[in-house]
């Protein structure tokens, strides 16, 4: 157990969503006779559920400062009508599109950051009317229609790694794009540890250092050769990329920015945060125009995959949103929660949906199941808190915690 806890980070139990990840992997694999982890099923998994973790991203900023947004779903089908609206009545180029996309779910953030921060109705009422207002919009602008789209525009929702190179018999541009992957990996590693020796700083042994990055890597890679083995065509998708990015880049954000810490202080004791220097009014602004702006791009990747814009797009999607982030670790009273940890919760119900659907189970029993996942998930990561002890996704918090101190610095 010692050496778990060496390699783990100190507790395993706060690796405790990403042993729920593999376990759900490994059960459903048996049980559907190896289907979960074929090169397609595994593609098709990424395809499927990345607008969903776009959103989760943008979800678990809103819900560390304190609030949450029941909008997203009607946000993402109201910006995907305009955009489908507008290339196929003016001729506007796709990628010209998604910028006006973003630009109108900027414009509809802002409006409804307006009110939580400005004016001070809680954000739960003004996105709740937000999801009535914006669902309407879609139903009006569309006028109940289907509105195809370009395939030039689906790439970003339905397209793959192009074939480049000799004939491997894999995707020659996957298999680099994962080998860059480990060398970040092993190359952040070692910096980090090289920093925590020149100040002195407690460290891991070198031992649990290089297990615990072979054991990322070896995922990394089992991953990059699945999708890249796929049939002829396929690799790993354009959506995949983008979702990689914004993890990258929030991720950043979230814990070596100013801004990225004020969300934690304002989200952890407000009052404190604004004795300290904070703007609290400016973060929940951002937070909640932010999210609109990622539920834009969501809903034109959710129209770039199904070829199509309709009046029921998003229905739905900020339930699945939301579970994934509070599934992923994040608090209700707000103040915590980390990016990765709501990618690990959106794959846990991503699995767990697919799985459920090659075993031939049905919707209905779906839901029961997805529902009794989050409610366990909460009441665990309570329960551990009530008693003194990580959160289970504790290890993943490590930066975060410091983010979660109120600060002075006044820039943001």
């Amino acid at each position: 157990m010692k050496k778990l806890k060496d390699i783990f980070g100190g507790d395993t139990r706060q690796f405790g969503m990403i042993f729920a990840l593999v376990a759900l992997i490994v059960f459903f694999q048996v049980m559907t006779n190896g289907l979960v982890l074929k090169p397609e099923n595994v593609i098709n998994i990424f395809n499927g559920n990345s607008y969903i973790l776009v959103m989760a991203i943008g979800m678990v900023l809103v819900i560390i400062a304190g609030h949450i947004d029941l909008s997203v779903g009607s946000v993402a089908a109201a910006v995907g009508i305009v955009v489908a609206l507008l290339m196929r009545d003016t001729g506007m180029h796709w990628v010209v599109a998604v910028l006006v996309g973003l630009v109108v779910g900027a414009i509809i953030g802002a409006w409804q950051g307006f009110w939580v921060a400005y004016v001070g109705i809680p954000a739960f009422i003004v996105t709740l009317s937000g999801m009535m207002v914006f669902r309407g919009l879609n139903q009006l602008i569309g006028k109940s229609n289907t509105i195809p789209v370009g395939e030039d525009f689906q790439v970003i929702g339905a397209g793959y790694l192009p074939e480049i190179g000799p004939n491997t018999g894999y995707n020659n541009l996957t298999v680099l794009l994962g080998l860059i992957l480990v060398a970040s990996v092993v190359f952040g590693a070692v910096r980090t540890r090289r920093n925590q020796v020149k100040i002195g700083a407690a460290t891991d042994s070198a031992t649990a250092l290089w297990i615990r990055t072979g054991l990322i890597s070896a995922a990394i890679l089992a991953v990059t050769l699945l999708m890249a083995s796929g049939r002829k065509g396929t690799s790993f998708p354009v959506s995949g990329l983008i979702l990689g990015a914004l993890v990258l880049i929030y991720g950043f954000i979230s814990t070596r920015t100013i801004i990225g810490r004020h969300v934690y202080a304002v989200g952890g004791n407000r009052h404190a945060a604004e004795l300290s220097g904070v703007r609290s009014k400016r973060v929940n602004f951002l937070v909640m125009m932010n999210m609109s702006i990622l539920a834009a791009l969501a809903g034109m990747m959710f129209v770039a995959r199904s070829n199509a814009s309709g009046p029921f797009d998003g229905v739905g999607w900020e339930l699945d949103a939301i579970a994934a982030v509070f599934i992923g670790g994040a608090a209700v009273t707000g103040g915590v929660g980390t990016v990765i940890g709501s990618i690990v919760g959106g794959l846990v119900m991503a699995v767990l949906n697919n799985g459920m659907q090659l075993l031939g189970v049905g919707a209905d029993l779906t839901q029961i199941i997805k529902g009794l996942v989050l409610l366990i998930a909460v009441a665990f990561d309570v329960y551990n808190k009530m008693q003194g002890r990580p959160s289970i996704i504790g290890l993943l918090m490590r930066n975060s915690k410091k983010a979660a101190a109120p600060v002075s610095d006044k820039a943001a």
